[in-house]
């Protein structure tokens, strides 16, 4: 059986029939025979939900639609893009905050032959951002509440407070109250 969505069919009286098939040369026998008792059976050509006089004809009209239609083609209304202003807008501003970045960076626009250094290439950094001074213990030295005021009793993590909590209170014995 033929595709259902391409294939040969017999009319009679202008309805389609049942008699389908993927070469011509097959149904023209029937067609014949149909004929006879109704003069004006035809073949035609089912594609794409049309009926066409040949294979060649429906191809032909494929390529002048496929041809016609740009690469902004839009089905429906008008063929564009109704959001294409918005996106150029965008677009712009975003292009004018990059130009305006790269001025604020390097003190110039892109033709600068050699943007201002804030620093020579021949100056090396430390690789430690702290300060260096001989005022605090590192390493072993360090006692883990040296960094604590005078007359702290707790030690380094305690979280308790200096309080003690009255004890909570008990249930009374004996189960239920009479």
């Amino acid at each position: 059986m033929p595709p259902r969505y391409s294939y040969w069919t017999i009319l009679a009286g202008g309805l389609p029939t049942s008699f389908r098939a993927a070469d011509r040369e097959d149904l023209l026998p029937t067609l014949r025979r149909l004929q006879e008792r109704h003069p004006d059976a035809e073949m035609k050509w089912f594609q794409r939900g049309k009926l066409w006089e040949s294979q060649e004809a429906a191809r032909e009209a494929f390529q002048k639609v496929s041809d016609a239609r740009g690469r902004d083609w839009r089905p429906g209304g008008e063929h564009k893009d109704p959001r294409e202003a918005f996106k150029k807008n965008k677009r712009d501003r975003n292009q004018a905050r990059r130009q305006q970045r790269f001025v604020r960076k390097h003190g110039g626009g892109p033709d600068r032959e050699e943007p201002d250094r804030q620093r020579p290439h021949s100056v090396k950094r430390t690789g430690s951002n702290r300060p260096s001074g001989s005022n605090r213990p590192s390493g072993s030295n360090r006692s883990p509440g040296s960094n604590r005021p005078p007359g702290s009793n707790r030690s380094p993590g305690s979280n308790r407070s200096r309080t003690r909590r009255p004890a909570p209170r008990q249930a009374p014995k004996g189960g239920r109250g009479r």
